[in-house]
């Protein structure tokens, strides 16, 4: 790992999906001469046989930028900084010797490394969050920061509309850091907490679980339960008050918990399009024994 000049005009950006983009847009807006875009090959979408480039790759070429898939050739490019944003790889040993490298990560290092940093900080309900300008080095969101910035996460967030902030949040000051000049960088300090992918199994509801944690759940999309052998999406709800209601157990559109009740405002049955909750519980014939999440 060697350290990044202080002026910087020419650099190479690696990346790979949509939160990618309007960093990679906004160095380029600010002037930066970016060499070469580094992503993923272009993937099959659904069963279909036409291959879709990544989002970075979309944008890279839209605004005239050479696109590879192969990490070692940023070593043939004449830059003098790598910027990474959601790549998805680690960058080899070999290639950090010989050029210099930042990302830009979506929390408040040493606290969520890994791939799933906003996710994480919604479920664990975590009232600020961040990002990062850090350097990159052998090992997972190890480096020190150059920068840090917080940012609140507001009540009843959605992983959407916080990523959102995030990105713009961080792509000013990726920019501003690269303008500026990057200075002095500071080894994280704390302890580390690691942020897992989300494991699809993660989604489905456990309506045992408190009232406050399901919904949270829900915020970060995808969260899922069952009534009889079929799945129902819940796309977003409220926490409300109980009504003495037992786990799992609906009265209109409420759905006791564990602890406290959830409302039930948006939802998507299996094969059908989304609709309130309202419309829902209308078309269902519940008796007093069904649950939802039963087996």
């Amino acid at each position: 790992m060697i350290e990044p000049p202080q002026h910087i005009r020419r650099i190479v950006f690696l990346g790979t999906p949509d939160v990618a983009v309007t960093p990679l847009r906004a160095l380029h807006e600010a002037g930066f001469d970016i060499a070469l875009a580094v992503t993923r090959a272009d993937k099959r979408r659904g069963r279909g046989t036409t291959l879709s480039p990544s989002p970075v790759k979309a944008a890279a070429l839209e605004l005239g930028i050479p696109v590879t898939t192969d990490v070692d050739a940023v070593l043939g490019v004449d830059a003098d900084l790598g910027v990474v944003v959601a790549f998805g790889r680690l960058i080899k040993p070999h290639v950090l010797a010989r050029l210099a490298m930042v990302n830009l990560h979506f929390s408040l290092l040493p606290r969520w490394r890994g791939a799933a940093p906003v996710e994480r900080a919604i479920l664990a309900g975590d009232e600020v969050t961040g990002v990062c300008v850090m350097a990159v080095a052998e090992g997972l969101d190890v480096g020190d920061v150059y920068r840090r910035v917080e940012v609140p996460v507001r009540p009843d967030e959605t992983l959407e509309a916080l990523r959102g902030r995030l990105v713009e949040v961080g792509s000013a000051v990726l920019v501003d850091a690269l303008t500026e000049g990057l200075g002095a960088a500071e080894p994280q300090q704390g302890e580390p907490v690691y942020a897992h992918k989300i494991d699809p199994a993660e989604l489905e509801i456990d309506w045992r679980r408190p009232a406050t944690e399901i919904n949270r759940l829900v915020r970060i999309g995808n969260a899922f339960t069952t009534h009889g052998q079929r799945r129902i999406k819940i796309w977003k709800a409220a926490v409300v008050p109980a009504d003495n209601l037992e786990p799992g157990q609906v009265a209109g559109v409420t759905v006791g918990t564990g602890a406290g009740a959830l409302e039930l405002l948006e939802v998507q049955p299996e094969g059908k399009p989304r609709r309130s909750g309202v419309d829902w519980v209308n078309g269902l014939r519940l008796g007093a024994d069904d649950r939802l999440g039963a087996p």
